[in-house]
């Protein structure tokens, strides 16, 4: 797998009301992904609360999703971090069986200069034996992977092959996609974005909202990448208001209400994230419950 083109989902990682991971859970919602239909799944990635999860979870949890996978989508890893070293280190001791990717965020609080980004992914695409995907999100990181950076990044390292972009810079956007390598693909980090991005050239999304409703998005993003705008928006702009109540909160608190509400999960999270308000909340319930989607209390 190097197209990274399609639907991905960023899955989360479900938990116990100890706050242990709920591997009968995850198997529920790698399965529930995996049939609605995604290319691949994205684990550990910021969705998953891997900033919270120890080193023997993050072994267990990739271990898990790979054996119920069982090779039927794609499995990108999030590896990523702020001292590059450690990057490099992880990525050596990783066991790459069954892995088709790695995504790895821009180096965040240090605040690099695009000098120190791109020494920072020239060391990454060094070291690993997969397709890298540069994930840049300013919001995270109050760093910007500029799109000078990111091209020179994808035309001198061949394993360097996609950014995923969240930065809401639709210019930033069309330069990388206008000045990009044949091979290479930009992939939408949001789904609000993923509609118009689509439009414009990315090959697709790393989507939240694709933990509850792979089926429907998978659709939206394949109508859209067949030129089918008319049909893609209907999807949308249906899914438009759930998608902006995910993130009210913060991310995965506002998909974790759902899986909840949809009985794939319980409301969990780890400190310091805590669960949607309680308005949030009934916001959420009161969009579920305007998709004609059963709601379990």
């Amino acid at each position: 797998m190097n197209n990274f083109s399609g639907l991905g989902v960023a899955m989360i990682t479900p938990f116990k009301s100890d706050r242990s991971v709920d591997f009968k859970a995850l198997e529920l919602i790698t399965n529930h992904i995996i049939d609605g239909g995604c290319d691949y799944l994205v684990v550990l990635g910021t969705t998953s609360e891997a900033a919270t999860l120890n080193q023997e979870e993050k072994e267990a949890v990739i271990s898990y999703i790979k054996e119920i996978n069982n090779g039927r989508a794609g499995i990108v890893l999030g590896i990523g971090g702020n001292n590059t070293q450690h990057v490099v280190d992880i990525i050596r001791q990783t066991d790459f069986e069954g892995i088709d990717g790695i995504l790895s965020v821009a180096p965040y609080y240090n605040k690099p200069g695009q000098k120190g980004i791109i020494l920072h992914f020239k060391e990454i695409a060094a070291a690993s034996p997969v397709p890298v995907i540069l994930y840049n999100v300013p919001g995270r990181t109050s760093s910007n992977i500029d799109a000078e950076t990111c091209l020179e990044l994808a035309w001198s390292f061949s394993s360097i092959k996609a950014i995923k972009e969240a930065s809401g810079d639709f210019s930033q956007i069309m330069k990388i996609i206008n000045g990009k390598p044949e091979d290479f693909h930009v992939i939408s980090g949001d789904d609000l974005t993923a509609l118009p991005l689509i439009s414009l050239g990315v090959s697709g999304v790393i989507s939240v909202l694709g933990n509850a409703f792979p089926n429907e998005w998978k659709e939206m993003v394949s109508l859209a990448l067949s030129s089918k705008y008319k049909s893609a928006r209907e999807i949308h702009y249906k899914y438009s208001e759930l998608i902006n109540l995910l993130f009210v909160d913060g991310n995965p608190a506002g998909i974790k209400s759902v899986m909840n509400c949809l009985g794939l999960s319980q409301n969990y999270l780890r400190l310091p994230l805590t669960s949607v308000s309680r308005s949030t909340s009934a916001k959420i319930n009161s969009s579920l419950d305007n998709l004609k989607l059963k709601v379990v209390v």
